[in-house]
């Protein structure tokens, strides 16, 4: 009687993942706690994981908090013994400073948000090409960040070097002071006088960021033709080239299906105006939510495209003409783009399918 009954009770998990040790709590169909556990966060804590939710019953959903950190292995896991996952947001202050905070009342709360459809995103599955190029974009950003505070440093180096070099280095830039500094000579028994440190110090931070440089170029060779070959007529949709594709496309993630619609993969990307109406006042504000990332290469694309396309030009022409400002113009442009974007990216997907 207690299998048949087991057998027949819809489970509902929720897990509290972390680096070391992912804590699962799980609850029956009318939201009745059934036990919580801790499993160490390998293929064999995973394993255990999910077969000790399917002891319990039939597992309807799991709740996990974090699939694209910590949580990725466990939701690569349960996608693959075919168990329906959903990405649940870390509780608000509000309520944890209600209810309190630890990790079994993080995973029943997971759960809970499961049971009641609150949590309803689906994860991206991190198994494909996109992930490849998800990797990919990752280094060449850190890289990007890197030269940049190089070059702050560059520049602040020569601000307070001695006379002679502020004026051998003032008119140059760049690529060419980067240049100028990285073929320094340095002579070790002087290192004492502060030109010859400032020049040793110089060519140290120049030679970083000629190292990053070529870093930078070795990810896009490897990037550029991944993202053409995945997406290519995301790729060819004017002003999108193969760094905004790329952004894109992680956004969207390996199974785009998972967006509902245009207006979902607008709200991701923070294209989609919020509503901030109240009495007679009729307006919406700006979404400062979704993925920055993707809002800032929709920005690229606008941008392009006022500068470029004849149509994009024409419509600013005229909105500008109805009095409404370039800050507007552009929010209503960049939902355009994400519309776009979106059925390129279907398109593109559909057909890698198809064949």
């Amino acid at each position: 009687m207690f299998s048949m009954a087991t057998q027949a009770r819809q489970v509902y998990g929720g897990v509290d993942t972390h680096g070391r040790a992912h804590h699962a709590a799980a609850i029956d169909g009318t939201g009745q706690v059934l036990g919580d556990r801790e499993f160490t966060a390998t293929p064999d804590g995973y394993r255990q994981l999910i077969t000790w939710l399917k002891q319990m019953g039939d597992v309807v959903k799991i709740g996990i908090e974090g699939t694209g950190s910590y949580g990725a292995g466990l939701a690569r896991a349960a996608t693959a013994a075919r168990i329906a996952i959903v990405e649940v947001d870390r509780p608000d202050r509000r309520a944890r400073r209600r209810k309190g905070k630890s990790d079994p009342l993080d995973a029943l709360a997971a759960a809970r948000a499961a049971l009641s459809g609150e949590a309803a995103g689906v994860p991206k599955t991190r198994s494909g090409p996109v992930e490849a190029i998800r990797a990919l974009r990752v280094a060449r950003r850190g890289a990007i960040k890197a030269r940049t505070a190089a070059f702050n440093q560059l520049h602040g180096l020569i601000v307070s070097a001695p006379a002679s070099l502020r004026t051998a280095l003032g008119d140059l830039r760049g690529q060419q002071l980067a240049g100028r500094c990285a073929a320094f000579r340095i002579d070790e028994d002087q290192i004492g006088d502060p030109a010859v440190a400032a020049k040793a110090a110089l060519r140290a931070v120049a030679r970083r960021i000629i190292a990053l440089q070529e870093e930078i170029r070795a990810a896009d060779r490897r990037a550029a033709p991944l993202t053409a070959a995945v997406a290519p007529k995301t790729t060819a949709v004017f002003g999108v080239g193969a760094e905004v594709a790329g952004q894109m496309l992680v956004t969207a993630g390996d199974n785009p299906e998972r967006l509902r619609s245009e207006a979902a993969f607008a709200h991701l990307c923070a294209a989609a105006p919020i509503p901030a109406s109240s009495g007679r006042t009729d307006r919406h504000r700006l979404n400062r939510g979704g993925d920055r990332a993707a809002n800032t290469a929709l920005y690229m694309v606008v941008v392009t495209r006022m500068r470029r396309h004849q149509p994009t030009r024409d419509y600013v022409a005229r909105r500008t003409a109805e009095g409404l400002s370039k800050t507007d113009i552009i929010r209503c442009l960049k939902r355009f783009a994400a519309r776009e974007i979106y059925y390129a990216i279907r398109a593109d997907f559909q057909a890698a399918h198809a064949t």
